[in-house]
């Protein structure tokens, strides 16, 4: 079988980022690492999935956000993927979106987005602050990031 190109990635050195991890056509999609290598340190569920609802609902909330096509977390727990329409937004562009909704995610002071049984089918392991928390640290880590910076 092919092997799957992000398993070409050596993971034990990956450090936290944002990477551009493929191009399908007029869909990129970014890598955006929160995992040291070697340390263990997954996102707990309620972390990954309180990151997903707060970035999710300030991705599609954005005045870019025609071009989003899908925010949400990675099977191996270490990050999430972010794709986008690259007809609609550049490789800087998606940066600096990104940058944004997790400043923004990171001050938010709100509910939890989405924590009801009628909107999330496991909305008891949403953690506003734990979202907040994690959005902040990763906030400050791409808040200069730049192209030239996205390859693995």
């Amino acid at each position: 079988m092919e092997r799957i190109a992000s398993f070409t990635v050596d993971h034990n050195k990956l450090q936290p980022g944002l990477y551009l991890s493929r191009r399908d056509g007029d869909v990129t999609t970014f890598d955006l690492r929160f995992k040291k290598p070697n340390t263990g340190d997954l996102l707990s569920n309620a972390q990954l999935h309180s990151v997903e609802h707060l970035i999710a609902t300030f991705l599609r909330n954005a005045p870019q956000k025609e071009a989003v096509i899908y925010f949400g977390p990675m099977g191996c727990q270490t990050g999430f993927y972010f794709l986008f329409d690259s007809r609609l937004l550049t490789d800087a562009q998606a940066i600096e979106l990104l940058q944004e909704v997790f400043a923004q995610a990171g001050a938010y002071q709100g509910e939890m987005p989405g924590k009801s049984p009628k909107e999330c089918g496991n909305y008891a392991n949403l953690d506003v602050e734990l979202g907040r928390e994690a959005c902040r640290w990763y906030a400050q880590l791409i808040a200069h990031w730049t192209e030239a910076q996205l390859a693995y």
